[in-house]
């Protein structure tokens, strides 16, 4: 018999998290394997181009929507991926609450 190792209590099994602006939540995509793609989008693209996708792939097609609405500057958008970039990494344990 092949053995076996049961890792259930390993995993957290988290929801994603979230972003606050103004007040408004905006979901951030933390699977792995969106994290996964995202970090090789850095290391094959350049970093504009890199952080649009990536912004594309951790926020819902709704979320952008409201996201674009605010009209913010280009300086303001990328404080937005950086921060759910962080909070996918876990680099970011501020939880706002």
């Amino acid at each position: 018999m092949a053995k076996k190792i049961d890792i259930t209590d390993k995993l957290s099994f988290d929801e994603n998290p979230v972003l606050v602006i103004r007040g408004t939540e905006y979901e951030v995509n933390a699977d792995a394997t969106t994290m996964l793609e995202i970090m090789g989008l850095f290391g094959n693209k350049p970093e504009t181009e890199a952080a649009m996708l990536a912004y594309e792939k951790m926020f819902s097609e709704k979320d952008r929507k409201k996201i674009e609405k605010m009209k913010l500057p280009f300086k303001d958008l990328m404080v937005i991926i950086e921060a759910a970039m962080n909070l996918i990494q876990g680099a970011d344990e501020e939880s706002g609450e």
